[in-house]
């Protein structure tokens, strides 16, 4: 059987420029920071929006070099707002420094929050690169229309990658800042409780069915059609769901075991993030009645429902 969705093709020849100012669209500029890495590809992308004021999205890591480009991007004009996609500390560990410093009104999508409540024996593996304590000034909610900087912005709520996540359209344009939902370079990392493959699913096709085109990622190239990359990584994951049930039919019965079946050959340095998201499908599945998972302290054991 052949599917509809369209093909799903991953852009990893992007040249940053770390710490130039890269126009990407009228009041857009990116400005992309020294943090490169597995997770984050050539680093977390932020962006100043507006002309003579401007929004600050994502200002990302705590880093001098960083710092220093985007003061000299922002070339003395007026800061009225922070912005945060969602509080992954790679987006969001200078924003409490730049609020302070600028006195710029912090906008986000409320408090850094697991997708779910902590299951008996679960740890989320992902606790130390979440910003907990950041609290907005303002939070913004799904449908929203703000003014960043002197531009208009439309809100929208895309948890999965993490509960509190947003994407900004830039009203009257086809450019949506995509955060960490659809990404050129990979699929999206969805680790539970963080994260929920349901809701990312869910918000696959919220973006989809959204006006906006052309999407701005918080790592990597824009994507010229964002709108099919969308429906192309949901046809990937749900892939990737039928792969794990095949495992698990043929005898995989812990996760281990179901990434040992899909992955068999695999670098030990994403090794640990196809652990997490095969965790989120398994969860999804057990969610959905198709599996069965029963946990302890020694793991968990997985089984066709």
């Amino acid at each position: 059987m052949t599917s509809s969705a369209p093909a799903l093709v991953f852009d990893t020849d992007f040249r940053p420029e770390i710490g130039q100012a890269i126009p990407e669209a009228p009041g857009v500029v990116r400005i992309t920071a020294p943090n490169g890495s597995p997770y984050t590809f050539t680093g977390t992308n932020s962006f100043l929006l507006g002309h003579e004021l401007l929004a600050l999205v994502d200002p990302g890591p705590e880093d001098a070099a960083h710092e220093a480009a985007l003061i000299a991007a922002i070339a003395g004009r007026k800061l009225t707002a922070i912005l945060l996609t969602h509080t992954h500390r790679d987006h969001s560990a200078a924003a409490a420094s730049w609020h302070k410093k600028t006195g710029a009104a912090l906008w986000f999508g409320g408090r850094h929050r697991l997708s779910r409540p902590l299951r008996p024996f679960e740890i989320n593996p992902i606790r130390n690169s979440c910003d907990w304590g950041l609290v907005p000034d303002k939070i913004l909610h799904d449908g929203d229309i703000i003014q960043a900087g002197d531009l208009d912005i439309s809100i929208h709520t895309t948890p999965g990658h993490c509960a509190n996540h947003l994407a900004f359209g830039l009203v009257g344009t086809d450019t949506l800042l995509s955060g960490d939902h659809v990404m050129g370079w990979s699929s999206t990392l969805v680790s539970v409780p963080d994260g929920s493959m349901a809701d990312y699913f869910a918000s696959l096709d919220k973006v989809a069915a959204l006006s906006y085109s052309r999407y701005l990622p918080a790592h990597g190239a824009a994507i010229a059609d964002g709108r099919a990359q969308a429906m192309a990584l949901k046809a990937h994951r749900q892939v990737r769901n039928q792969q794990v049930l095949d495992a698990v039919g043929n005898g995989a019965y812990s996760l281990g075991k179901v990434l040992d079946a899909i992955y068999p050959i695999q670098p030990a340095r994403v090794r640990l993030a196809a652990r997490m998201t095969i965790a989120a499908h398994v969860d999804y599945l057990a969610e959905q009645g198709s599996l069965r998972v029963r946990r302890s302290p020694l793991g968990m054991r997985i089984a066709l429902a």
